[in-house]
């Protein structure tokens, strides 16, 4: 089993580039499926989760052709509308596909989705929008299949939380739809205006991505496109947090810090110092932290995908922080790990209490989900002795070339096969 063995106490100096954001790159990725000509995305990272969804409409037919960090995507032809389970099981964002395949074909059939334990995520607002658009559903044991043979029509849609996912799914579906779409309550992250910046190039006529009013005029055909995916604002803040936790001093280049205002401001909260400028964000920080508290939210609220991490920088902050998880339900996994660092965490529902410790310790630890496996590495960094994390698949879900990257810091950090 791969484990990363990391030896903590070190300060981090220098400079770390962030990747292209999972998050933009999957649902982009999904949208090729309606292009009638070939699509090129550009510095497309290495992971896992791209290569599952690459492989995923590579079995609808569509050809995929790897130069370097580039992708194309020729889906001139789709010879399949169905899914299969043993792809879509490895990871929730493979239901994106449902949106594209019932636009471009009529029809879709996906396996029930896995990825990622951590709370109820379900699919029910991306079949309830499709349903406001015309398809009809058919639920089986495991699997959804949508069929829409006469095509999609333009309807108002109001979700009744503003999800990511069925944001994107409804956008991507309502492309085609006949007559105008308009989506309320929609997810306003940056990653949605990725897709729509990318879909409006390839021909699409969206506007509003950005905000809780989507408004989609359907269109007949998209041609294919050359883009170039924003930075992972998730991938830029984890450095933001293991700087802070390490002590240092670290600039996070391709970091976009409009897309991070609520974690740099509980950074500076916490007694780190944040500098911002139009190439990236620079953190100093002594390891003296402050005790804060957070409360995800939808965006642009405190991004749930960075809570696991921000709760490793409260286990040693002075004094007693509270860290309340309003997007998923069963996302305190990470607990019981940083608890054998030595961490004081006590949980009730859907609410942390940490209070700092002088310091972590190292522990073997496991990764039991990516964002856990995110915290782990940052509280490695920061512990006395060494901490030995396992199950990197998760971490290789999320981060493109993590150990070379922190290396490049000052990080003591190793991937070995024990």
């Amino acid at each position: 089993m791969e484990k990363l063995i990391i030896q903590g106490g070190t300060p981090l100096e220098g400079r770390i580039r962030v990747s292209s954001a999972k998050n933009a790159v999957l649902p982009i990725i999904a949208a090729t499926l309606l292009a009638s000509t070939p699509s090129t995305l550009l510095e497309i990272p290495d992971l896992e989760d791209v290569h599952t969804i690459c492989d995923v409409i590579a079995s609808l037919g569509v050809k995929v052709t790897k130069d370097g960090d580039n992708i194309t995507f020729d889906a001139s032809t789709i010879s399949a509308v169905e899914a299969p389970y043993d792809l879509v099981r490895r990871m929730r964002a493979s239901f994106l596909v449902m949106g594209p395949l019932l636009a471009r074909k009529g029809e879709a059939r996906i396996a029930l989705p896995g990825g990622c334990a951590i709370g109820s995520r379900p699919i029910d607002l991306h079949l309830k929008a499709f349903e406001a658009l015309g398809a009809t559903i058919t639920m089986g044991e495991d699997f959804v299949e949508a069929k829409a043979p006469e095509g999609l029509k333009g309807n108002l849609i109001y979700l009744d939380f503003p999800s990511v996912g069925a944001t994107e799914n409804v956008i991507m579906a309502a492309t085609f739809a006949e007559g105008k779409t308009i989506i309320e309550n929609a997810a306003e992250e940056p990653e949605i205006v990725d897709l729509a910046t990318f879909l409006n190039s390839m021909g699409a006529n969206i506007r509003g991505a950005g905000t809780d009013v989507i408004r989609i005029e359907g269109v007949k055909e998209l041609k294919g496109a050359v883009h170039t995916v924003i930075p992972d604002r998730i991938e830029a803040g984890t450095y933001l947090i293991a700087a802070a936790m390490a002590g240092g001093n670290v600039y996070v280049e391709n970091a976009l810090s409009e897309h991070l205002k609520p974690v740099v401001a509980k950074l500076k909260e916490a007694g780190v110092t944040v500098e911002e400028d139009i190439d990236g964000i620079r953190v100093i920080s002594d390891g003296n932290l402050k005790a804060t508290d957070i409360k995800t939210l939808p965006y642009p609220g405190f991004p749930t995908d960075m809570q696991a991490q921000f709760m490793a920088m409260t286990t040693i902050a002075k004094g007693k922080s509270t860290v309340m998880e309003t997007v998923f339900e069963n996302r305190f996994m990470h607990v019981g790990e940083l608890q054998k660092m030595g961490a004081s965490i006590e949980v009730d529902d859907r609410k942390a209490f940490v209070t700092g410790v002088d310091q972590l310790v190292g522990a073997e630890v496991e990764a039991t989900d990516l964002r856990c496996g995110a915290a782990l590495v940052c509280a490695g960094l920061a512990a006395k002795g060494v901490t030995k994390v396992g199950q990197l698949t998760h971490i290789d879900r999320g981060y493109d070339n993590l150990v070379t990257k922190l290396k490049g810091i000052g990080a003591n950090i190793v991937r070995v096969d024990e």
